[in-house]
C-alpha cells in the first residue's frame, strides 16, 4: 500500500473501535519481522523509534530503512519518531520523511508543553506529518534514560491541551510505564474513561509490554487508538540471539532469521489483541 500518516490510521481505527499497534524497532531484522506480521494479518501498523535508541540505531540509517519498508509494504504503514527529546532531532525525522513525530514535553510545565508542542505541530504541517504529544508523565524510562514517576493525566486539561496544540494523538498517563513491569500494572481505567468522555482526540497508551489482553481491550473501549510495544520485541530479539549464539558454530544468517521471526511472532500476537480478536 503506502506510507501513511498517524492521523489516517487512527481515523480508520476509530471507525472500527480497534487500536493500531505501534512497534519499536532497532535494526533491519525488527523492521522486517514487524512488516511481515502486518502483511500476514492484512493490518496496518506503526513502525517507530525513540530518540534514546539513536546512539545504537542512528536516525540517518534506520530512518530510511523504516520508510523504504513502509513504502514497499502491501499494507499501510505509518513511520513514527517517538519520544523526541530535541526539536532539532524531530526536524531531522521530518526531513527524512517520517509521517508522524512526537516531541515529549511531559516533564515541562503545562504552558511550556503547549508552547513546544505547538511549535512541532507547525513544523510538521510543512511536511504533511502527524503529531503526538504527552500530557501527564508515563512512568519508567524509555531506554537507558532517567526513570520518571507516574503522574496521571488530568482529565480536566486533556481537551484544552489538544485544542490549544492542534495535535493528532494524545499519549496519556494512567499508571502505565515503560519497560518491564515488576508486578502487573493496575491501570486507572476510571481516569482514562474521564479523558475519553471530554476529549475527541485519539488516545495513546505507552508502556504496553506486560499489560494483559483484557486490559488492552478495556483501554481500547475507552478511546485508546494507538498502543506502543517496545520492550516485548527487544526482549524477544535478545532471547533469539542468545539461543542462536550459544551453539558450537553460530551462523549469522540463522541468527538474522531468528531475530526477525521473534519480532514477527510478538507483533502478530499484539495485532490480534489490538484488533479485538480472541487469542
Amino acid at each position: 500500500m503506502s506510507l501513511v500518516t498517524l492521523k489516517e490510521l487512527l481515523k480508520k481505527a476509530d471507525k472500527k473501535d480497534v487500536a493500531v499497534g505501534a512497534f519499536s524497532v532497532g535494526n533491519m531484522e525488527m523492521v522486517l519481522g514487524a512488516i511481515r506480521a502486518a502483511e500476514a494479518l492484512d493490518t496496518p501498523i506503526i513502525l517507530q523509534i525513540a530518540e534514546v535508541r539513536l546512539p545504537t540505531s542512528p536516525l540517518n540509517v534506520i530512518g530510511p530503512m523504516m520508510i523504504a519498508a513502509a513504502e514497499n509494504s502491501s499494507v499501510d504503514i505509518c513511520v513514527h519518531f517517538d519520544h523526541g527529546l530535541n526539536y532539532e532531532t524531530v526536524l531531522q525525522a521530518l526531513e527524512l520523511g517520517f509521517s508522524s513525530v512526537m516531541l515529549d514535553g511531559s516533564l515541562l510545565s503545562y504552558e511550556d508543553n503547549i508552547a513546544l508542542t505547538k511549535r512541532v505541530v507547525e513544523a510538521a504541517k510543512e511536511y504533511g506529518a502527524s503529531v503526538e504529544a504527552e500530557l501527564g508523565v508515563v512512568g519508567g524510562n524509555e531506554g537507558n534514560g532517567k526513570a520518571h514517576k507516574i503522574q496521571c493525566t488530568d482529565p480536566t486539561l486533556a481537551d484544552d491541551f489538544c485544542k490549544k496544540t492542534g495535535i493528532d494523538a494524545l499519549a496519556v498517563a494512567i499508571g502505565n510505564a515503560h519497560g518491564n513491569y515488576p508486578v502487573a500494572p493496575e491501570l486507572r481505567l476510571d481516569v482514562l474513561n474521564e479523558i475519553d468522555k471530554c476529549c475527541e482526540t485519539p488516545l495513546v497508551l505507552h508502556g504496553g509490554t506486560g499489560i494483559t489482553p483484557e486490559t488492552f481491550r478495556e483501554c481500547i473501549r475507552n478511546g485508546v487508538r494507538k498502543i506502543n510495544i517496545a520492550t516485548a520485541s527487544f526482549d524477544a530479539v535478545a532471547k533469539a540471539a542468545k539461543q542462536n549464539t550459544s551453539v558450537d558454530k553460530p551462523n549469522y544468517f540463522d541468527l538474522s532469521q531468528s531475530m526477525a521471526d521473534a519480532v514477527y511472532e510478538n507483533v502478530k500476537k499484539h495485532i490480534k489483541i489490538f484488533n479485538m480478536e480472541s487469542l
